[in-house]
């Protein structure tokens, strides 16, 4: 590829070109969507009902030519429900017995799993080693999944009863959190008069796996400048209360837990796509300010003060970002 920022950029104009044929408006989200795709991550979807986040993920399966699965997660699902199993076949011709593996729907390249916290913590589990490391394993096998890998989760951040909270540990395998909210009045004209989401199948393919691996490479490749990584690093030690050159005051007191050096990774690597979907080959500290949030939301443990005083971690993280200046200074 003698031009990944032309070749990237051609990409993502076809790309919301198609993905407008289903979805009006959610720019931010189909960007960040995009992003997280390209950094071999994976996206925790946040929204009410109704707002598009399935069909938003079904439209970019189809015109990344990707399969596309989704699993609605209820508390009677188990984990072999996902990642498949064992079973005894036997051999009409000699009548013996031998393991055949039930593949699960978490063999695929686009995994929706549709309401997550509403199956309990061993079904939430099954996902980890996926999501981490790329492979599934059920009963003595290992089975490498086919790549690019995404599982996209959804949450309802309103309905609570029922749900069983993911565990920070997983919540902090997903490289990004994006908040879905609700169209504006003309973008909800034009879905309740066009119905847009019945142009699913007129979605064309804008890219294949073989490319799309190729600009995940290039992705890595793009350049960081010391100080614009070391003020990524500043901005996460940041959220954390009790550290040396940690969380500021009027953050501190209202986190229990701040985010993990896995969230600096989410953040280098996510300012890099950014960078690269904008037309540069470096990073600037306006890649790594935008992303913040999105980087940083899900991985901050706020304390019961906190919710006493009706703050959320989108307000903490902005307050960080306010006291963290780009010059070390």
């Amino acid at each position: 590829m003698t031009d990944p920022a032309k070749s990237l950029a051609a990409a993502r104009e076809a790309l919301h070109g198609e993905l407008r044929k289903c979805i009006i408006g959610q720019q931010n989200a189909a960007e960040l969507l995009f992003i997280t795709l390209l950094c071999g991550g994976h996206a925790l979807l946040l929204g009410v009902p109704g707002v598009g986040k399935t069909l938003l993920a079904a439209t970019l399966a189809r015109a990344l030519r990707l399969e596309f699965r989704r699993i609605q997660f209820t508390p009677d699902l188990m984990p072999a429900d996902i990642t498949g199993t064992e079973v005894l076949e036997e051999d009409p011709t000699t009548g013996r017995h031998k393991r055949v593996v039930m593949t699960g729907p978490l063999f695929t390249n686009v995994l929706l799993a549709d309401e997550i916290n509403r199956t309990p913590p061993k079904t939430q589990a099954a996902l980890l080693q996926a999501m981490q490391e790329g492979e599934i394993t059920i009963g003595c096998e290992t089975h490498r999944l086919s790549a690019p890998f995404l599982v996209l989760a959804t949450q309802n951040p309103i309905e609570m009863e029922g749900t069983y909270p993911l565990p920070e540990a997983q919540l902090d395998r997903f490289l990004c959190c994006i908040r879905i909210g609700y169209p504006t009045q003309e973008e909800e004209l034009t879905i309740a008069t066009t119905g847009p989401a019945g142009a699913l199948s007129s979605v064309e393919a804008v890219l294949n796996p073989e490319e799309i691996l190729s600009l995940q490479r290039a992705v890595r490749a793009v350049p960081i400048a010391n100080d614009v990584a070391a003020y990524a690093v500043r901005l996460v030690a940041a959220t954390r209360p009790g550290c040396k050159n940690g969380a500021p005051p009027g953050v501190a007191e209202f986190i229990d837990c701040g985010a993990s050096p896995r969230a600096s990774q989410a953040l280098i690597a996510t300012a890099k796509a950014r960078a690269l979907l904008n037309g540069r080959i470096h990073v600037d500290f306006a890649d790594i300010r935008a992303l913040a949030p999105d980087i940083l939301r899900h991985r901050l443990v706020l304390n019961f003060r906190a919710r006493a005083e009706k703050l959320d971690s989108d307000m903490l993280v902005h307050r960080v970002l306010d006291h963290v200046k780009t010059d070390a200074a």
